[in-house]
């Protein structure tokens, strides 16, 4: 790859980590987001390509057969996916590109491309994912329990990751994690590879 950067950013369900990316993008118009695929349906304030490239079961299974994704995972009986090829030519053309990818999903990216920066979003307490879920009022109290519960699997997870961020307050999370970005800029090696291998001592 050239000298474009991948950051991957997780979370368990109910932290906000939705809120904080539509916010960080915003901060930062010269990364891209990259739009998962999904086969749950989409939610009210969701838009197709944006939040969510949004396909059927089947369509899902026939395109990771042909190895369309550079990950996936099944999520609560749904499944999710990123594109390999948006990843790589992001990648190859030096740009930088921001991930929303479950736990499970980090495990498989880890594997095929290793230089990539991994930041975990935590919510103050366990007690305020419960809030965070029954306040959005968009699934049933069994569908948040379950939730919950992997959220304590996720977090066991954190290990991971290079970067730790606790969701207090929505901006000084946004700040943190765009001053990472912005510091992971500035490393030798990748302002060496920018000017071609070389830079004076």
């Amino acid at each position: 790859m050239k000298s474009g950067r991948f950051y991957v950013v997780s979370a368990p369900s109910g932290t906000g980590k939705t809120t904080v990316l539509k916010r960080l993008m915003k901060e930062l118009p010269d990364v891209t987001f990259s739009v998962s695929y999904t086969t749950r349906p989409s939610r009210q304030d969701e838009t197709e390509g944006v939040d969510y490239h949004f396909i059927s079961r089947d369509e899902f299974q026939a395109m990771n057969q042909k190895g369309v994704f550079a990950e996936w995972t099944e999520v609560h009986g749904n499944y999710y996916a990123t594109s390999r090829v948006s990843l790589e030519r992001y990648l190859s053309q030096g740009g930088e590109i921001i991930l929303d990818i479950d736990t499970r999903g980090v495990e498989q990216i880890q594997q095929k491309y290793p230089h990539g920066v991994y930041i975990f979003i935590l919510p103050p307490r366990h007690a305020d994912l419960r809030d965070r879920l029954t306040r959005r009022g968009s699934e049933s109290q069994e569908m948040i329990d379950l939730r919950l519960q992997n959220a304590s699997k996720e977090i066991e997870k954190m290990d991971r990751y290079d970067y730790v961020v606790v969701n207090k307050k929505i901006d000084e999370t946004v700040e943190q994690i765009r001053s990472i970005i912005i510091a992971e800029r500035c490393k030798r090696d990748r302002v060496l590879r920018s000017l071609g291998g070389g830079g004076e001592r």
